[in-house]
């Protein structure tokens, strides 16, 4: 349920009888890539490593290493739930057992109803009680200069500095911060960043997204850096919310921002590294 919503992948954690074993897969749903960062994953495999060909060899090319990452977050996820299956959260397994129910005529009227009410406007409600604050946030630090330059364009160059260690710049780094909403604007912020706008960007010509990414410094480096860390980094607000709500801890909701994150930037760390050290970049 999470290649969907993280969200709704917390709330389905539900069905599992194990406390401990319930709360192993709600610190790692995030890990699984959400619908919210397909556009970025696509956008930049397009972009930089199909290189805007057409025809059937470039499709599968570019699905070929769409289901990569995938297969690469479900890696990290079986992995992540092994490290805290062995340490954290440390037990015995238990015991499972698939036991066919009784087939019954469903019921359409009441399975929509409270699919609608316990899932659809549960998780909107949340969204909405976020992204509404973050909005204004986002154009407060776009507008609101401090000297000669937006608070936006001040913080992504304090960042800059720390974000080069990691293979990406401070606009990517803040781009992933204020996105911190949804991750669909990721990419929207990091162009509005790129631009000096005071407000959101979108592409439609990923040509010409390649140009301005080019001409930012991108890389093949840089690319595959912010595919990983859009793969792992921390839960979106609305999943924070879901997770505070399902164990009502503050503890286990931190844990559960501070293990993607730390991961996706792991991994940055050492793909950059590897590839400055082999004179690749």
């Amino acid at each position: 349920m999470s290649l969907g919503c993280n969200a709704c992948g917390v709330t389905g954690c539900r069905i599992i009888d194990s406390p401990r074993e319930r709360l192993i897969a709600i610190l790692t749903s995030s890990l699984v890539p959400c619908n919210g960062k397909f556009p970025t994953l696509i956008a930049l495999i397009t972009i930089f490593f199909v290189g805007g060909r057409g025809g059937l060899l470039a499709s599968l090319e570019g699905a070929a290493l769409l289901l990569a990452t995938l297969v690469l977050g479900v890696a990290g996820t079986l992995a992540c739930s092994r490290l805290l299956s062995a340490t954290v959260l440390k037990g015995m397994p238990s015991s499972f057992a698939l036991e066919l129910p009784p087939f019954r005529k469903p019921r359409v009227g009441e399975v929509v109803v409270r699919s609608v009410l316990d899932r659809t406007l549960f998780v909107l409600g949340r969204a909405v009680a976020v992204a509404a604050p973050a909005g204004a946030v986002i154009w407060l630090m776009a507008n609101v200069t401090l000297g000669d330059a937006s608070l936006l364009a001040h913080c992504t160059g304090f960042l800059d500095p720390f974000a080069r260690w990691f293979g990406l710049d401070g606009v990517i780094l803040m781009a992933f911060i204020l996105g911190w909403p949804a991750n669909e604007i990721v990419l929207p912020v990091m162009l509005m960043a790129y631009l000096s706008t005071g407000s959101l960007v979108e592409f439609d010509d990923l040509a010409a997204l390649g140009q301005l990414l080019a001409q930012q410094g991108w890389t093949w480096l840089t690319a595959v850096c912010t595919m990983l860390f859009s793969l792992f980094h921390w839960p979106c607000s609305t999943t924070c919310l879901t997770i505070y709500r399902e164990t009502g801890s503050v503890k286990w909701t931190a844990l559960a921002v501070v293990l993607p994150t730390a991961l996706g930037l792991g991994l940055c760390f050492v793909m950059a590294g590897a590839a400055r050290l082999l004179g690749l970049a």
